[in-house]
């Protein structure tokens, strides 16, 4: 079977066998599809008979989203899958029906149906597929040259000799409560399987309006990791991607979230909150001000969390962002430049990171590897001492005063005089970085001789000097600033305002991330690091050997 990159996967089944079903169905399509699945919800449609199939509306009850909830836990074993549960026709009680005549545009227009439809006609499937395109084409926009699959569960083979019985959506009670006007919040980060449950839960509640607000700036300081967390206007488009997706009747309000209430607490049209477990509170803050402002309580509706199946070590428990961001450790987050000029072999990383960020921690660990580790920062103190390239020189425009008694350059005295001072910090710089370099370069040279395949410089300014030129990729070790500061403080016997001035004085986590390729995090036990670095140099391994 050829694997296509987008897909719809169209659930006939009544919604109580689906339950039972859904992880051998979403099993069956994840081979088949490697990127987008939509599916659409249609319990008793039947691709028999001579009349066309129509798409009739379900009513959005609690069982329906308990089975959109079910479905996008379960896609969370399917990692590569984008699954996104379309909801134009399902309907809430107080919403009048309306035709659905119109052909529905997806982002990702499917290039191949797949049914969970089940026939007993002898092996003739060809009538039903067609008839399954048609229906398909009629609700959908879809790739020209559009194929159709009929999946088998592999157990329950009863359903395999029973037809779906009659199904009419039941409006006389039972459905979601609706509100014109929803508020959701949160960081929206990677959008993943639990946001789309959050997400799926408004669009079913909603009538009208949707006002989403997402966490930006100040909201997101205590995140973890959260120099991996998208750009805002990168969570935006993947947001409104998703939601015009599963049911564009709606309008979307989505505004940047800078303190934890935003537009709730004033906007008088609102009815309802959506939040989740952990968010309650929030909720009942936001109602508290609103009757301060003079607005009416807003409706409360609540989702659970959803269990993360792979949660991994230090991850929560929950599917989260941050589970997802400790995930992309040790992956390539962009792809390297590739530069014709530069050898391939030894392939050369670049490992920077600032104070306490341990930095020479993840060096050891790539060396019992089996990468040739290159100190550039000892070779920086090479240059300086007397006999090095860089020696005469410094004495020569900083002064005889920078010397200690026994005729070392003293390098607190030396760096008093360049530090807060960018013109005489230069000076210096232009003095010393050029021949750590070439010491760089030489060593480099020696390894390519003994026929080392993985270099690595350890070098904390490698992105300030601008020697990416001599690397294929970069690496950065980051921690938080907090836990950088302690960790300063403990091993160099400094004051926190002094660690502080250190850390102010270097580049930033963010702004040495947007020039690597690869990131790593030492916050956890040494354990956990060398899981990371371990990760991270087999993922090395894999490209170097397609290179």
């Amino acid at each position: 079977m050829s694997v296509f990159r987008s897909g719809l996967l169209v659930l006939t089944a009544p919604l109580s066998a689906l339950s039972l079903r859904l992880v051998p169905i979403l099993t069956s399509a994840s081979r088949i599809v490697e990127d987008t699945l939509y599916v659409h919800l249609q319990p008793g449609l039947s691709l028999t008979g001579s009349s066309q199939p129509r798409s009739t509306y379900v009513p959005a009850t609690p069982e329906v989203y308990s089975l959109i909830s079910k479905l996008y836990a379960d896609a969370d074993a399917h990692s590569h899958l984008d699954v996104r549960v379309l909801l134009t026709n399902i309907r809430n009680q107080s919403l009048m029906p309306q035709s659905l005549s119109s052909v529905q545009n997806l982002s990702h227009p499917p290039e191949v149906i797949l049914t969970d439809f089940q026939t007993s006609d002898g092996g003739q499937y060809n009538p039903v597929k067609q008839r399954l395109e048609r229906y398909a084409t009629s609700c959908y926009s879809c790739q020209p040259n559009l194929m159709s699959v009929l999946l088998y569960p592999e157990y329950e083979p009863m359903m395999q000799e029973m037809e779906p019985p009659s199904w009419e959506p039941a409006l006389d009670g039972g459905t979601l409560q609706s509100y014109r006007d929803v508020v959701v919040g949160g960081t929206f980060d990677r959008l993943h399987n639990a946001h789309k449950i959050l997400l799926s839960a408004c669009c079913l509640l909603a009538e009208n309006r949707l006002l989403v607000g997402v966490s930006d700036k100040d909201l997101l300081e205590n995140k973890m990791l959260k120099e991996l967390i998208q750009p805002y206007g990168q969570r935006v488009e993947k947001l409104c991607e998703f939601l015009v997706d599963v049911k564009p009747s709606l309008h979307y309000d989505i505004v940047p979230l800078v303190d934890p209430c935003g537009p709730s607490v004033t906007d008088p049209d609102l009815e309802c909150i959506v939040v989740s477990e952990e968010t309650r509170k929030g909720g009942v803050t936001v109602n508290k001000k609103r009757l301060e402002n003079g607005l009416s309580e807003l409706a409360v509706h609540e989702i659970q969390l959803v269990k993360d199946p792979g949660r991994g070590v230090n991850e929560e428990g929950k599917i989260s962002s941050s589970s997802i961001r400790q995930r992309l450790l040790g992956t390539l987050l962009q792809p390297p430049q590739k530069d014709p000029a530069r050898p391939s072999r030894p392939y050369v990383i670049g490992l920077t990171g600032g104070s306490g960020s341990g930095k020479s921690s993840i060096a050891k660990h790539l060396e019992c590897l089996g990468a040739f580790v290159i100190d550039v920062d000892k070779l920086g103190h090479e240059a300086y001492a007397p006999g090095g390239p860089s020696y005469n020189w410094v004495v020569e425009e900083f002064g005889e005063d920078t010397l200690n008694e026994d005729g070392t350059i003293n390098r607190k005295v030396l760096g008093a005089k360049v530090f807060g001072n960018q013109e005489q910090l230069k000076r210096l710089t232009d003095i010393v970085w050029p021949e750590i370099a070439k010491m760089t370069q030489k060593q480099l040279d020696e390894a390519a001789g003994l026929g080392k395949a993985v270099c690595v410089l350890d070098a904390a300014v490698l992105l300030e000097a601008g020697w990416t030129s001599m690397v294929h990729e970069v690496w950065v070790a980051i921690v938080p600033e907090q836990e950088a500061l302690r960790r300063i403080v403990a091993r160099d016997g400094l004051s926190e305002e002094a660690a502080r001035s250190r850390l102010q004085s270097q580049p930033n986590n963010s702004q040495r991330m947007r020039q690597s390729h690869v990131v790593l995090c030492t916050l956890w036990e040494p354990e956990i690091t060398r899981k990371q670095v371990e990760k991270a140099w087999a993922l090395l391994q894999q490209r170097i050997s397609q290179d």
